[in-house]
């Protein structure tokens, strides 16, 4: 490790727990390396390693070390394998784990905070497309509408094209693509946890073969590790479930995709906003309607942006109604009916009221009755409270180094997101549900063809996704067109995306967000997990899961 002790400091991750301190004092927080002798317990900060464990963990020669000239950001440590800094600075062995590790110290000597995050674009560096090149961007669901919006919610920017490869034509046509197997898929995983993100975990399917895998821990303060089915909160995926219940409906005659929404909701979208605006609006986001995060969690648009809101609401209980009443009060986003549209959750908030009005049923229990049972998923659900049912992942929340260390908001109240962001799932299930929607086992073929009509949507920097009723749609060179979503949430990431064939699928899970540090003009500096994550999408996508 680094021995200036001014200019390096090791980074560890919290939880929202007062007695925390205290029972990590009372660990014995290292082991020697050699013969895993236990060493004096930490005590009052107390630092309980000694020399020759502390002198193993530094060489790089074994790998137990920092890998040469990639230094650690703020806001996402290297984690390796087995050794941890608890919250009382103490080195300690996660349990039930057999090869020894570390985590660097980070350099914070030149550490900058942005003038106002309101302006930031939180996305990856190297999602952008850039001539000559194709590149994936798949913009995760939560990130607001309006061109001044003061917060995206977190992007996770799917795999390029490898070098060299041709785009797919207009039809999709699919070519083989080289062998990667579940050994290369292994160590994909592995590299996302080494790169910085506590826990990953993901599910790749491949023509009637199925490859799990998972690194890390989903509590870094137990060591617990994490599993490939792992309940998640998935974020904006919970928008194709919405579609998916709107146009079952539509199946039945009880909505109008171009029917105005002031017909159902009169007292939510009243006057000419209430005529001119359409479902199918809401569903593609051409409704002209902002987003209401920055609203919802107003501490992040001050000057300095502080993350105080964040806190706030993790107990408080939003409505829909008052959450679509603060994005109808915003300025409006663009025009209803434009040809290219504006991100917002306030339109799946808007389609959940919809739901209740023409089904008499609360829309989270309508979705999970005729969508998520209809799918045959026994592990997604809506959360009845601020906490996660079932084996789940801590959830650790950097944004971009504003939260240092990243702090844990697995136990959330999800009201502010309801049938736009707030569904838990796991990857298992999350693939089960896009085979059986573009199987079309859900909503009939002409209801599918309409969800997959996409048109360009904005997103704040103005870049554009393809973007239809609920579906996101991404082609990858030499591998084929994939529909899916994504979504983040506090401190959880979430990647979902089927292949049109239905053939090759992949559905990938991590337990950190908002990595990347900002620079001096709050654009987000280069990570290695973006390398990383990179690498595991292209893999996952477009490699073989054979041996």
């Amino acid at each position: 490790m680094p021995s200036s002790a001014a200019s390096r400091r090791i980074v560890s991750f919290s939880q929202p727990s007062r007695s925390m301190s205290s029972r990590a004092a009372a660990r014995i927080c290292a082991r020697e390396v050699t013969g895993g002798r236990p060493v004096r317990p930490c005590g009052a900060g107390g630092r309980g390693i000694t020399p020759s464990c502390r002198a193993a963990l530094r060489r790089r020669e074994t790998g137990w070390g920092p890998p040469p000239g990639v230094p650690c950001g703020r806001s996402g440590c290297y984690f390796r394998n087995t050794f941890r800094k608890s919250v009382d600075g103490c080195w300690e062995r996660h349990p039930g784990t057999g090869s020894p590790g570390v985590r660097t110290a980070v350099d914070t000597a030149d550490a900058r905070r942005p003038r106002r995050l309101a302006d930031v674009l939180l996305t990856h560096p190297h999602s952008p497309t850039v001539r000559g090149r194709t590149v994936l961007r798949i913009r995760l669901a939560l990130c607001a509408g309006a061109a001044a919006l003061s917060m995206c919610t977190g992007t996770v920017a799917a795999a390029p094209a490898p070098e060299g490869t041709r785009p797919v034509p207009a039809g999709g046509t699919t070519t083989r693509p080289a062998g990667v197997g579940p050994a290369q898929l292994t160590a994909a995983v592995d590299g996302v946890h080494r790169a910085g993100v506590p826990g990953v975990f993901a599910e790749v399917r491949d023509a009637g073969r199925t490859w799990r895998g998972a690194s890390g821990v989903a509590d870094v303060t137990t060591g617990r590790p994490v599993t490939p089915a792992l309940r998640h909160r998935v974020g904006s995926v919970t928008k194709t479930f919405t579609a998916v219940a709107v146009m079952r409906q539509v199946e039945q005659g009880r909505i109008g995709l171009d029917t105005p929404i002031g017909t159902y909701l009169p007292h939510l979208v009243p006057g000419e906003r209430g005529r001119r605006i359409t479902v199918r609006m809401l569903l593609n986001h051409t409704s002209g309607i902002p987003d209401h995060i920055r609203y919802a969690f107003p501490s992040l648009r001050e000057v300095p942006p502080r993350p105080d809101s964040l806190d706030d609401n993790r107990f408080r209980r939003f409505t829909a109604a008052e959450l679509i009443r603060t994005g109808l009060a915003a300025p409006p986003a663009g025009e209803p009916g434009s040809p290219a549209g504006v991100y917002s959750n306030v339109n799946y908030l808007l389609l959940g009221e919809l739901l209740e009005e023409v089904t008499g049923t609360p829309a989270e229990r309508y979705i999970t009755r005729d969508v998520v049972e209809r799918a045959g998923l026994r592990h997604t659900g809506f959360p009845s409270g601020p906490r996660v049912t079932g084996p789940h992942a801590r959830m650790y929340e950097a944004l971009h180094g504003l939260i240092d260390p990243p702090r844990d908001y697995s136990v959330y109240d999800m009201s502010w997101a309801g049938t736009g962001a707030a569904l838990v799932s796991t990857m298992p299930d999350l693939n089960r549900f896009y085979a059986a929607l573009l199987a079309g086992r859900l909503v009939g073929e002409a209801s599918l063809a309409q969800m997959q009509r996409t048109l360009p949507v904005r997103a704040l920097d103005g870049s554009t996704i393809e973007y239809g009723l609920g579906l996101h749609k991404v082609t990858v060179p030499d591998c084929g067109t994939f529909w899916g979503h994504d979504g983040t949430v506090w401190g959880a990431g979430t990647m979902s995306l089927t292949r049109a064939d239905g053939r090759r699928q992949m559905s990938v899970a991590v337990n950190l967000m908002r990595w990347n540090e900002l620079d001096s003009a709050g654009v987000p500096r280069h990570h290695p997990v973006d390398d990383a994550l990179r690498t595991l999408y292209g893999r996952a996508l477009c490699g073989s899961t054979n041996p």
